[in-house]
């Protein structure tokens, strides 16, 4: 998109447009970050579901499908950074609109922080010495918590000082991260293949107890979690070349390439796992089969691919952060936006939204200091929160189809006479997931068993106190510079 494209949403290129379509898809492939997010949960989504969980991954590809292709078409109408927020201004101006941006940038800063304690999970499986609290590494002990919020908070002071030093110092380490990951990911699911002592028929029947409908829908967290962050692909397309036609693209491919290579990660996994009933799977997880399949040696090296991954979904969720933050700020729709907005001359980049969204997450991790339940709490948090800002797309998006407003444009990407269907599925699928993951479940929410209805309705009470914070700011912001909204 040019500079005089550009210019007709009100706006000037601060942002440097070096990206081409591998990076914009590589931004929304490592925000999801399939060996991050899938050894992340595998455990977790296993010890509810059992083989079984195996099925929630298809269901969530096809709703995340769905959500993808209505972001494809805004995508290609509203190539600007904030994706999200820019999406939901324009089909819904006022405070509906900010909200989903509000909404998605508080999921932004929860997501970095769950993303940052992945390392827990990884880093010290391959080398006791990363285990810098001593005592036990699981990260649903006080210790593993511990160290997983010490190893965090280093991780994230690390991808705020890259961020911070510009697009194509973060492109350009992205690039590499993903290609590593594309690698590790393709060497996993044939090595696993090879080493299968099953076959893919345990995803049929349970190999344990039956876990219910209710295990089954509460391991839906585990796909639920990895397969958002796709439209940080869009996020950047202040920043792409082209990027009317590339971001649309780079959206749907993040999301296929990610949900197909997790599918068969998971599969894999199961087929070659030594014991699906000796307790390993529901509490080592992947690490657990990585080391016991590859050996010992062999399962470090790829646990260390693994925790590349880790620092490369972590630096790109901030920086979708960042945009988001940029983006809202422009417009003067967060509070001390003029410093928000400024894009340094030197490196080309907005240097305060980087430090800020660092800090917040690093705030959000020290909050929960040596909590055991701090991993299931975050992740589904993040989900519900995540969730409802693309609710806030998808819905306004409808109710404009239906009305008439929001007419196909001759040569972007368009749903042509599917786009109602789809949008009414990916409405329905957004409501749904989110009921689903708010619920409040002991096993994910209070696994100390405290009993108290607080812990319980962790996802409720954030996305309460987000949303009255959020009415607050709106109500207190600076003037917001008026923004020409192109007719839909």
């Amino acid at each position: 998109m040019p500079s005089e494209d550009l210019s007709a949403f009100g706006y000037r290129q601060e942002l440097r447009r070096t990206l081409g379509g591998f990076s914009a898809f590589a931004a929304g492939f490592s925000f999801v970050s399939i060996l991050t997010t899938v050894f992340q949960l595998f455990a977790f989504g296993y010890s509810f579901g059992d083989t079984l969980f195996f099925w929630t991954w298809p269901l969530v590809i096809a709703g995340q499908l769905l959500v993808a292709l209505t972001f494809a078409e805004l995508a290609a109408r509203f190539p600007l950074a904030g994706s999200v927020y820019q999406w939901a201004k324009h089909l819904s101006p006022g405070f509906a609109g900010w909200l989903a941006g509000w909404m998605m940038l508080v999921g932004c800063v929860v997501a970095l922080a769950g993303a940052a304690i992945a390392l827990q999970v990884v880093l010290p499986s391959v080398w006791s010495g990363f285990q810098l609290v001593g005592g036990d590494p699981a990260i649903t002990s006080p210790t593993g918590a511990s160290n997983a919020v010490l190893l965090g908070t280093l991780l994230i002071v690390v991808t705020t000082a890259i961020n911070a030093g510009g697009v194509r110092l973060m492109a350009r380490i992205n690039d590499i991260g993903v290609a590593a990951e594309l690698v590790g990911v393709l060497v996993l699911v044939i090595g696993l293949a090879l080493f299968a002592v099953r076959g893919p028929q345990v995803v049929l029947q349970p190999a344990g107890e039956s876990p219910g409908v209710g295990g089954v829908l509460a391991s839906a967290l585990m796909a639920a979690y990895v397969l958002y962050g796709f439209d940080t692909a869009a996020s950047v397309a202040e920043e792409t070349k082209n990027a009317r036609r590339t971001a649309p693209r780079a959206v749907l491919r993040a999301l296929l390439v990610s949900g197909v290579g997790g599918l068969a990660v998971v599969i894999t996994a199961l087929m070659a796992a030594p014991s699906l009933t000796d307790g390993q799977l529901a509490g080592k997880g992947l690490p657990y089969v990585i080391t016991a399949v590859f050996g010992d040696t062999l399962g470090r090296v790829f646990l260390a691919d693994v925790a590349i991954a880790v620092v490369v979904c972590t630096l790109t969720i901030q920086t979708g952060t960042v945009r988001l933050i940029y983006a809202m700020a422009r417009d003067g729709a967060l509070p001390g936006a003029k410093r928000l907005s400024a894009v340094s001359a030197r490196t080309g980049t907005p240097i305060a939204p980087a430090v800020l969204s660092g800090l917040l997450a690093i705030g959000l991790l020290l909050l929960n200091l040596g909590n055991p339940t701090i991993f299931s709490t975050i992740t589904g948090t993040s989900v519900v929160v995540v969730y409802l800002a693309y609710l806030l797309v998808t819905g306004p998006l409808l109710l404009r189809r239906r009305q008439g407003r929001f007419a196909a444009e001759p040569g972007h990407f368009s749903l042509g006479r599917w786009a109602i269907p789809v949008n009414v599925a990916a409405v329905g699928y957004g409501a749904m997931m989110i009921v689903n993951i708010a619920w409040p479940r002991a096993d994910i929410y209070d696994l100390a068993g405290t009993g108290s209805v607080w812990v319980l309705l962790f996802p409720i009470e954030f996305v309460g106190a987000a949303l009255l914070t959020g009415y607050l700011c709106w109500r207190r912001r600076s003037a917001l510079t008026t923004v020409p909204v192109p007719a839909i």
